[in-house]
């Protein structure tokens, strides 16, 4: 797909990128992201992939914005309460690049509406605040066998890895039952430090760059201001992904 002079002049910076170049550029303008979630990770990641130039980005949410959601959702305003959530991000990401589509979903995800707000997706981004619906999703990339860029966010620590079918532990793998639902505490800053981390993994992935948090999960916890990287495998009787 050819960019554009206008795109080639927005993209500059990120094309003179020595591994990334002008067919990464092309590579993420013919790409179709959905993003589930527009919430503290969804803001950071649809403005960041927004940016960056990804052709479609599907904003996928059924919530209404509140006031307890402004210290961390920081795609969402004060102007915007009461707003639907998907409605406040695609006035905001249009805005900020007219030269990409930009698709609005109100809708809750479910077993039974996956795979149909799924169709046509080149992968999904974890921007999920509950494991019910991760695994609901999940479940669906592995039968599509579309990348899933998983994050999570608990007070100061956030976790992040690349789930690709097939080739990589799936989200069961690493955590096989679903955490008690509960009111979750959280710093904003953390989902904006995973969800730019999510971001960077699709903006990599799509333009060719291997090094992915692949077969690794990375845990942040910005407390102490660390990282770790630990080793995760595929568990032959995972009930999603198991052999």
């Amino acid at each position: 797909m050819t960019l554009t002079n206008r795109e080639l002049k927005r993209y500059d910076r990120q094309i003179n990128i020595q591994e990334f170049g002008r067919k990464g550029q092309e590579n993420l303008k013919k790409a179709h992201v959905v993003v589930a979630g527009a919430g503290g990770l969804g803001s950071s990641v649809s403005l960041y992939l927004t940016a960056a130039g990804i052709g479609h980005i599907s904003v996928i949410d059924h919530e209404t914005i509140e006031l307890s959601n402004l210290n961390r959702q920081i795609l969402h305003w004060e102007k915007d309460i009461g707003k639907s959530k998907v409605e406040s991000a695609v006035e905001k990401l249009t805005q900020i690049n007219s030269d990409i589509e930009i698709t609005g979903i109100k809708e809750k995800i479910n077993e039974e509406n996956v795979l149909k707000l799924l169709k046509g997706a080149d992968a999904v981004v974890d921007c999920m605040d509950n494991f019910r619906t991760r695994f609901i999703l999940n479940d669906a990339i592995l039968k599509l066998e579309i990348p899933f860029f998983h994050g999570a966010c608990y007070g100061f620590e956030g976790r992040a890895t690349t789930i690709i079918p097939k080739k990589t532990p799936c989200l069961r793998c690493i955590i096989p039952k679903s955490p008690p639902e509960r009111k979750v505490p959280i710093m904003g800053t953390t989902p904006g430090t995973i969800g730019t981390i999510q971001a960077t993994e699709v903006i990599k992935f799509f333009a060719g760059i291997k090094l992915l948090l692949t077969n690794k999960l990375l845990i942040y916890d910005s407390r102490y201001l660390t990282y770790d990287l630990i080793k995760i495998e595929r568990n032959p009787k995972c009930p999603s992904c198991g052999d």
